[in-house]
């Protein structure tokens, strides 16, 4: 069955949580920017009608929001933080005397949601943020890593050299009656090893500019 965690935070004998997280703290500011309750609409169909409540799945994801803007990648140093933090404990709901999730239970709700669930959510919230303006939509930015690839820095050959292979390829393919009035000098010549970059200029020159791998074209080798 679906939990539903209502934030109902007691006034102890001189304090409250709702006193000691500051009205500037970050995760007020986030509690106030975005409703995290679509999430409930989005997992309702992997619980059941009755049963042992569960962990409200809004609290569930407010906990992967603190893990990502606290950079904690392990889900037990993620409770041990909230736990300990009073404006993340005031983010999901929990007061001072009640326990936080365990870890455990992150990892069984991660694997019942899967990924598709989690894509669900990162579309919506992007969505929300074209709603409220913060996506300008003109420009975009790429990252990247490096990653192996099945490339060997001696088996690149000249790209022009491997672009008018292709060329050659293409033709016989295309048309195998047509005779290749080409050679493969006229085409090296043609092409000049030349590549359009856009209108501005690279600052540097790339490697995969003027080389190509055969067994992996799109790859680029980089500094170690």
């Amino acid at each position: 069955m679906m939990g539903y965690k209502v934030r109902n935070l007691k006034t102890f004998t001189s304090f409250s949580l709702e006193i000691l997280v500051p009205e500037d703290n970050f995760y007020r500011q986030v509690e106030k920017c975005i409703d995290l309750s679509f999430v409930r609409d989005l997992v309702c169909h992997l619980y059941s009608a009755f049963g042992r409540p569960s962990i409200d799945p809004v609290v569930y994801f407010k906990l992967q929001l603190i893990g990502f803007f606290e950079g904690i990648r392990s889900e037990r140093l993620l409770m041990e933080t909230v736990s300990l933090n009073l404006a993340h404990r005031w983010f999901i709901g929990y007061d001072l005397d009640e326990d936080v999730p365990d870890h455990s239970s992150l990892s069984k709700i991660r694997e019942r949601y899967g990924i598709v669930i989690f894509q669900q959510f990162f579309e919506q919230v992007v969505e929300l943020c074209v709603e409220a303006g913060l996506v300008w939509g003109e420009e975009m930015y790429f990252d990247s890593t490096k990653v192996d690839a099945n490339a060997a820095i001696n088996s690149m050959i000249d790209r022009t050299e491997a672009e008018a292979n292709k060329h050659l390829e293409e033709l016989w393919v295309n048309d195998e009656a047509c005779a290749a009035t080409e050679t493969l000098q006229d085409l090296v010549e043609k092409y000049n090893g030349e590549r359009l970059t856009g209108l501005h200029k690279p600052s540097y020159k790339r490697i995969t500019d003027k080389k190509v791998s055969l067994t992996d074209p799109d790859a680029a080798p980089m500094r170690a």
